[in-house]
Order: C-alpha cells, then sequence, then structure tokens
C-alpha cells in the first residue's frame, strides 16, 4: 500500500496515461464533426445527459463504498491477527512449564518447546501471506500488474514456501507441502503438539484450553482472509457500473458541444468542450478505477493491505517475547511511490 503522504499528481496521471489519450480523442470526434463538419444534429442536449451522470455517481459511490469496505475489513481482519498472535505468543511463554509435567524438563528444553510453537506460528503468518498472493481470475494481471508485482516481490510462486524451512522442522516442511491449504495445516501440527505437551503435563489443562481458543480464532480470521481473497466483489455489480460509467463517458462530449455552443453561440467556444470532457471523463474514470482496484486487497499491488509487512512486523515482536536477537528487518517504503507490501 502506500506509505507516503499521498500520490502525486504526476502518479496519478501516469497511472491512467492511456485513458486520458483515448479520452483526447474520443471527446474531439463530436467537436470536430460539429464544427468542422457542420454535422449539427451531433449536440444532445444537457439536460437529459445529466440525468444519466447523477445515476452514474450514485452507482459509483456504492460501488466504492462497498470496496472500500472489503479493503478496511481486510485490514480489521489482520489487526485481529496481530492482537491473537501477541496474546499466544504470551500465553506459550507463560504456560508450557514444569508445573504438572509427568517428567521434569531443564530449562533449554522447555525453551526449546516454545521456541517451536512460536516459530511455527510464524511460518502460519508467512504461509499466509504466500497463499493469498495466488492470483484469482477477477483480479488484475495486465502487463503493467505482472512488472509491479515482481517488483514488490509479490508474486505468486510455489518455491516461495521455502522461506517457512527456517521456522519449521524438515517434517513439518515435508508435511505441509503435500497439503493443498498449508497454512490450515500448520495450525493444525500446532494444536497436534500442543496436545501431546498437555498429555506430558508441561502445559495444564485448563491453560490449554485457552491456547486451543487461540488457535480457533486464527482458524477464524484466516478464514474471513480467505473468504474476500476467493469470493470477488459480485459480478453483476462490477459488470453494470463499467457499463453505465463507459456509456456516460461516450455521451458525455455530445453534451458538451451543446453546453459550449450555447453558452458562446458557436466559434471558438465549442473548441473548450474538449479539455472540459476530457477533465470530466478522466474524474469519472478514476473513481471506477479506484473502487476497482480496491475490490480485491490481497493482489499483491500497490493499494493492498501490506500483509508482509505487517507479518514481519508481527514475527518482530512475539521472537523479541523469547528474547530472541536474531531477527528480521523491517522493509522500508519502496520506490518512487513509497509501497509497503
Amino acid at each position: 500500500m502506500q506509505a507516503g503522504r499521498r500520490y502525486t499528481f504526476f502518479q496519478t496521471a501516469n497511472w491512467t496515461r492511456k485513458y486520458i489519450f483515448w479520452f483526447v480523442v474520443v471527446d474531439s470526434i463530436p467537436v470536430v464533426l460539429y464544427q468542422v463538419f457542420q454535422v449539427e444534429w451531433l449536440r444532445i442536449p444537457w439536460q437529459p445527459l445529466s440525468l444519466i451522470g447523477i445515476a452514474v455517481a450514485f452507482y459509483l459511490g456504492f460501488k466504492n463504498n462497498s470496496s472500500y469496505e472489503r479493503t478496511w475489513e481486510a485490514r480489521k481482519i489482520w489487526g485481529g491477527i496481530v492482537n491473537t498472535s501477541r496474546a499466544f505468543t504470551v500465553m506459550v511463554r507463560e504456560y508450557i512449564n514444569n508445573e504438572a509435567a509427568v517428567e521434569q524438563q531443564e530449562e533449554t528444553a522447555l525453551l526449546e518447546l516454545r521456541r517451536q510453537v512460536v516459530h511455527r506460528h510464524v511460518a502460519w503468518l508467512r504461509a499466509m501471506t504466500i497463499e493469498l498472493r495466488k492470483y484469482q481470475p477477477w483480479e488484475h494481471n495486465a502487463s503493467n500488474d505482472k512488472v509491479g508485482r515482481k517488483i514488490l516481490g509479490t508474486e505468486y510462486r510455489p518455491e516461495r514456501f521455502d522461506e517457512l524451512k527456517p521456522y519449521l522442522s524438515a517434517e513439518d516442511h515435508a508435511y505441509i507441502l503435500g497439503k493443498g491449504n498449508r497454512s490450515s495445516h500448520l495450525l493444525s501440527l500446532q494444536t497436534r503438539q500442543l496436545m501431546v505437551l498437555r498429555q506430558q503435563g508441561l502445559i495444564e489443562h485448563f491453560r490449554h484450553l485457552q491456547l486451543q481458543t487461540q488457535i480457533t480464532e486464527m482458524y477464524t480470521l484466516q478464514g474471513k482472509s480467505e473468504r474476500i481473497k476467493n469470493f470477488p466483489f459480485p459480478r453483476q455489480y462490477a459488470t453494470i457500473n463499467y457499463f453505465f460509467v463507459v456509456l456516460f463517458l461516450i455521451l458525455l462530449p455530445f453534451g458538451m458541444v451543446d453546453v459550449f455552443t450555447e453558452h458562446g453561440g458557436g466559434g471558438w467556444w465549442v473548441w473548450l468542450a474538449i479539455p472540459f470532457s476530457v477533465v470530466s471523463s478522466w474524474v469519472f474514470w478514476m473513481m471506477e478505477m479506484i473502487g476497482e482496484y480496491s475490490e480485491n486487497p490481497f493482489e499483491g499491488l500497490y493499494n493492498d493491505v501490506p500483509i508482509t509487512d505487517i507479518a514481519i512486523s508481527i514475527e518482530i515482536d512475539i521472537r523479541q517475547m523469547l528474547e530472541e536477537t536474531d531477527l528480521p528487518q523491517r522493509t522500508p517504503p519502496m520506490g518512487d511511490l513509497k509501497v509497503v507490501v
């Protein structure tokens, strides 16, 4: 996501440069036909066109609000993951002990057990960031989007699961590679190990239930993330909105010809219809694009929720709770857009 104060005007214009070019071309045609070739019937009264514009604006507002809700919900979900991760780590650090142990363990062995559980949780976070970046058919995948993913390092590749090796045993890593939803099976491994520790008396029964409640909450938060990722903004709304906007932008320059013809009585005034049509078209199309790119907060582009950065922040925080010092560094905002991923 953009981590600076705002996008610059140049960055915004560059994002829509090909559309601006088409607006100049399309919006010039009615003016040239009217003024040069005297095709006067091309004038469309502004009143019916304004009714269409009002309807399009309301529909754009509905779509953008709905798209924003998807992005904001995704951010709230990952805020919940932050809180749950901290609570889970503190419980692991304090609850795995010798108080009710069947066989007493050395403190170094207890530290290693805590480290295994916490590191597996880090692997779960990283696995989720990889899985949530899988491309879906309704997401953006034009050539510039592919380049953007490569620049940001958010493109999905199966070999990226090798990044989990430092956090898992060889047995656990091989196990999850044979599964479809690898992050959910990491939680399954957590449950299995906690049950073993409960049977050994290294976690007291009531405390084991509390830890399992946290894992259940992680399943819930993961499922909510997957719901946003795997269920698109309803296609009927996205399709109709697109058609309405395109229809309005096609009719707009014809209405502008009528407005500036009436205002100036003809002559050079009618040429002002071109820049005003271009600016108006650009405003409406920008609103359409903002809504469209806000629909998918996990697609790995510039306006996403920065789940990689959040995951690294969580990792640093929870590993410090175990007094670990060999920690990853947070990635600073990159590129001219000051993006965090």
